[in-house]
């Protein structure tokens, strides 16, 4: 009692510390009955809630992971196709500078093989893996094809696979003998129509079909010849394309043989045009119509006449 009237009664001076308690640095005194802490003073670490979980909730079933739905590519809407798949290419233009051989067919007409009435003549272009990329379709009237025979002069439209015209063909009508060296064969080649990138103009020989490729200008570029007797009795018909004043071939044209039935009872032909990789793009497109003007030439029958074999008949 006098110790806490002392305490009491005594004056405390200002910062210093109350009466019992510890001085500054020195380790609390544990309570009785504690447990011992860490050693330095440090407090132990309250244990927290578990890992994952929130505090004062139980602990549930893991979530399932649910895939996400593809998303449905919208109408007009082209996607990129996934790494590593092979890209689907277009095939290549007959006159493109990747391209060094063409494939003609020309399409079997029923009406034309069973009664012999002329229809207008239609072909397939293809590549050299048998690819369809074109179609070719004569326009003229029916007067002109059953009276005039080969001879007939026509319009030909060369179309892509989506209907769209990538070039045109212009026949006039001209003489058949060599006797009329001032009036023969020509054909004018447009590309895209109405731009005219050449010509096919025959030339005068006294027994060899020869025709001069030539340009927009009627410029000779390359030359065109073929045999004395263009008939392929088992075997093909081969025009030969040569460099200007050069004997040197670049490139052919072939009457492919289709079979005894149809060379016999039907006038479809098939043909093969061959030239140089690093050709023109323009006088690919004039060895197109080349070959169209050889075909109604030399390998088109009509009605009960025999298909025209030499220059002369």
């Amino acid at each position: 009692m006098f110790a806490c009237l002392t305490s009491a009664l005594s004056p405390r001076i200002p910062g210093s510390p109350p009466p019992g308690a510890l001085p500054h640095g020195s380790p609390r005194r544990p309570r009785r009955g504690a447990l011992p802490g860490p050693p330095g003073g440090l407090r132990r670490p309250r244990p927290g809630p578990a890992p994952g979980l929130q505090h004062g909730l139980q602990p549930g079933p893991a979530a399932r992971h649910v895939p996400a739905r593809p998303r449905r590519p919208r109408p007009g809407v082209r996607r990129p196709p996934p790494p590593g798949s092979p890209r689907r290419r277009s095939p290549p233009r007959p006159w493109s500078p990747s391209i060094d051989q063409i494939l003609i067919h020309q399409k079997v007409e029923l009406l034309e093989a069973f009664i012999g009435f002329e229809t207008n003549n239609q072909y397939e272009i293809k590549n050299s893996l048998g690819q369809k990329i074109y179609k070719a379709k004569e326009k003229n009237d029916c007067c002109t094809r059953n009276c005039c025979g080969s001879l007939r002069s026509f319009d030909m439209t060369v179309k892509d696979n989506s209907d769209r015209e990538v070039m045109h063909l212009v026949r006039p009508f001209r003489c058949v003998s060599c006797w009329c060296p001032c009036c023969l064969q020509e054909m004018e080649v447009q590309a895209p129509p109405g731009t005219t990138v050449g010509f096919v103009k025959q030339d005068w020989h006294p027994f060899l079909p020869r025709f001069s490729i030539q340009g927009p200008n009627k410029e000779t570029l390359m030359t065109l010849e073929g045999p004395c007797f263009a008939c392929n009795c088992c075997g093909d018909v081969n025009f030969e394309l040569k460099a200007k004043d050069s004997d040197k071939v670049i490139g052919r044209i072939s009457k492919q043989w289709s079979g005894l039935l149809k060379e016999v009872f039907t006038d479809t032909d098939n043909f093969g045009i061959q030239f140089p990789l690093d050709l023109d793009v323009k006088m690919k497109a004039v060895l197109v119509g080349a070959c169209f003007l050889i075909d109604f030439m030399f390998f088109e029958k009509v009605g009960e006449a025999n298909q025209r074999s030499t220059v002369f008949s």
